[in-house]
């Protein structure tokens, strides 16, 4: 069990490891979770010796160990918060959540989520790097956008869950290995024919992940193929040789970043 001695005031939150004194800047707002302290329940506590411990909730996000990584003198490593910012395009005004919690009750896929989207986005500013890119959260998400809109402070949330995939599938981290594996087959389809197909998408990923499933799809399956409402067979968009150029493009550019 680890031990530290924590001080905070308005902007800063200080801990000590080892007798080594470190500095958090408060640009977020924080929540712990300890056996014996609180600063919601007890804001008036300015020093105390806690056992800090990970935590699987998603209500609560608590600082760990994988958070404390000393660096060498005068040598500045890039936070996991700067390195989210950095790869998602654009401004995604991660700064200004105020951790509202809209979001996570906005989502239609909130219920099947290690952690609601409010709590990725508290255990980013923590530097909980591992426990973040581990989580199905981002694959979860169906790019809806509803969280984006209702957002108050307009934080672009569904670019940021790409972004988690993205730096995931980079350092191979995340569990779940079902959901990468479908957006690799949609996307194996829309490269080879410029859109989805439906049919050979539910396909290949029952009979590599869940075989007795496609016995369990098949009626509803025949049923949309009867009434026109999906293909029996994949057809090419025009242009496709246009299409393919500009993503082997972009894979090139996103090789050299």
């Amino acid at each position: 069990m680890l031990f530290v001695t924590i001080q905070f005031d308005n902007s800063s939150l200080y801990y000590s490891v080892n007798n080594e004194w470190h500095c958090l800047i408060l640009t977020k707002f924080f929540l712990f979770t300890s056996d014996d302290w609180s600063p919601r329940s007890n804001p008036s506590t300015k020093k105390k010796s806690v056992s800090l411990k990970q935590t699987k909730s998603r209500r609560r996000c608590s600082l760990s160990s994988a958070s404390v990584s000393p660096t060498p003198e005068g040598i500045r490593q890039k936070t996991f918060l700067e390195e989210v910012i950095e790869n998602t395009p654009g401004d995604c005004h991660l700064l200004n959540c105020i951790q509202c919690g809209t979001c996570g009750g906005s989502c239609p896929s909130g219920q099947d989520m290690d952690h609601t989207p409010r709590a990725i986005f508290a255990m980013i500013s923590a530097g909980l790097k591992k426990e973040v890119l581990k989580s199905n959260t981002p694959w979860y998400c169906v790019s809806c956008y509803y969280c984006t809109v209702r957002c108050p402070q307009s934080v672009h949330i569904t670019d940021i869950m790409y972004t988690l995939k993205r730096l995931a599938v980079k350092e191979k981290v995340y569990d779940d290995s079902k959901a990468p594996d479908f957006s690799k087959t949609f996307v194996d389809w829309v490269e080879n024919y410029g859109r989805a197909f439906e049919l050979g998408l539910m396909s290949m990923h029952l009979i590599k992940h869940n075989p007795f499933g496609v016995f369990k799809m098949a009626g509803m399956g025949m049923g949309m193929i009867s009434k026109g409402r999906m293909a029996f067979t994949p057809t090419r968009i025009k242009g496709i040789d246009s299409l393919k150029a500009i993503l082997n493009k972009a894979k090139e550019l996103e090789a050299m970043a």
